[in-house]
């Protein structure tokens, strides 16, 4: 087995992962993206690299789906470095920024894993759920324990006020 898993793409644009021997799609492609996987995309026909159009792909994809990464600006500027005198530095200054961007975002998770001790996810579940009983023993105590007569009478006074009000 290679250090670099190959990618065959043929002409009716379907993926062939030559390691498993099997047809894949460019989510499979994305999935071994996050798993850390080396591979390369070749043209089945010719056997040029294509993995760098194939990555812009996934991303122009993901980038229609929730909070986009890359703002139509951002696009922009980048688009207008191309045949600049500096479209030879762009490239490696995304890439460092990018580098020392998650640098910094795992020393925060270390810093942070340290000073609690467990990820701050169970935290701050534990601190919602305490938020929650706090909120439930003050409303307890204002209003009394609420029952289902009593949110239904307090309910009643709410559309019998708001009818009110309209008139």
């Amino acid at each position: 087995m290679s250090d670099i898993r190959i990618i065959k793409k043929y002409p009716n644009r379907r993926l062939y992962d030559t390691e498993i021997s099997s047809y894949i799609t460019l989510e499979d492609i994305r999935q071994l993206i996050i798993e850390g996987e080396n591979f390369e995309v070749r043209e089945a026909k010719t056997g040029k690299d294509i993995t760098r159009s194939v990555l812009l792909q996934i991303i122009a994809e993901h980038e229609d789906i929730g909070q986009p990464i890359l703002s139509a600006q951002l696009l922009t500027e980048i688009i207008r470095f191309y045949g600049d005198s500096l479209q030879g530095y762009i490239g490696s200054y995304l890439e460092r920024s990018v580098d020392m961007f998650i640098d910094q975002q795992q020393s925060l998770r270390s810093q942070v894993s340290n000073i609690v001790g467990q990820t701050p996810w169970p935290l701050l579940n534990q601190i919602t759920e305490r938020n929650l009983e706090l909120w439930k023993t003050l409303q307890e105590g204002i209003l009394g324990p609420v029952t289902p007569a009593r949110k239904t009478k307090s309910s009643r006074k709410t559309n019998t006020n708001s009818e009110t009000n309209r008139s």
